[in-house]
């Protein structure tokens, strides 16, 4: 029979697992995982060439230079990529990751889930310690009323004992201006006993990014070039005229017109013309 000792021993092991080993950083990209804490490598990222990124060139130039500085070792500012859905907040950052390390610059770039900023202490004190620079992205982040996550952002951004690493830079996209939905805000002023205050602890997060980059609908002509761009980089034959009244007419069945709605009418184009997309 099994020790008792032996088997509470095990047990404990199950509930509070070794640490997690230094991680091999030969990829040029990582996501978080918690349960057990892992920097699982990514072998391929999904993700658009810079150039064809049209109608945020103001945004992608800022990005650009403020991402060149950090790889460089000089100061950067955390970014905040808020506004329109589907404009390639999340595309840009990608893209202007594997930009600056075309230029040969030494950048990794690690995704961290809304759901496991908890976590995020533990996997700077990795990243702390490795011998490279990491941009640090969060997609889509933002905050409901009883959510705390925010918390724990708020040493990452600007405070903390030991304050950001060096070697860490954080870039989040959000539909969402302050993180947080205007009727959650307007709610604190109304209810709380010092409104002022309650706003402030919310809204503070969103003034440690050093960066806002606003992204906004795109005009019928930017749609219409996204959708060209898209053909002339991956040889698929068009007639303008046929392109730009099937593209219009897609874009009011589907209410919107963004720069997802140009890639998603692209990929229908592409497949009536029988041309495959790698």
């Amino acid at each position: 029979m099994t020790d008792p000792l032996i088997r509470i021993a095990e047990a404990l092991e199950r509930l509070a697992p070794a640490p997690m080993p230094a991680p091999d950083f030969a990829a040029e990209a990582f996501v978080w995982h918690t349960a057990p804490d892992r920097l699982e490598p990514v072998s391929r990222v999904s993700r658009v060439d810079i150039g064809l990124l049209i109608g945020v060139d103001r945004s992608r130039d800022t990005l650009l230079a403020n991402t060149r500085q950090f790889a460089a070792g000089l100061p950067a500012n955390n970014a905040l990529l808020w506004g329109a859905r589907g404009m390639g907040k999340s595309s840009l950052v990608k893209a202007v990751h594997a930009q600056v390390r075309a230029e040969g610059l030494d950048l990794k770039i690690v995704e961290l889930s809304r759901e496991d900023l908890p976590s995020v202490q533990r996997l700077l004190a990795h990243l702390r310690a490795a011998p490279h620079r990491f941009l640090m992205f969060c997609d889509d982040l933002s905050f409901s009323h009883d959510d705390q996550h925010y918390k724990s952002l708020k040493a990452v951004l600007d405070g903390g004992i030991e304050g950001r690493p060096e070697n860490v830079l954080f870039y989040a996209t959000s539909n969402r201006r302050h993180l947080m939905p205007r009727d959650m805000i307007e709610n604190e002023r109304s209810t709380a006993i010092n409104p002022s205050e309650a706003v402030e602890e919310k809204v503070s997060l969103s003034d440690r990014f050093g960066l806002w980059l606003g992204f906004h609908p795109c005009s019928q002509d930017d749609y219409l070039d996204m959708i060209r761009g898209y053909c002339a980089a991956h040889g698929v034959p068009f007639d303008d005229e046929s392109l730009r009244a099937e593209a219009v007419e897609w874009q009011a069945t589907r209410g919107a017109r963004s720069g997802r709605v140009a890639w998603q009418f692209f990929c229908d184009l592409a497949a009536r013309k029988g041309v495959r997309l790698i």
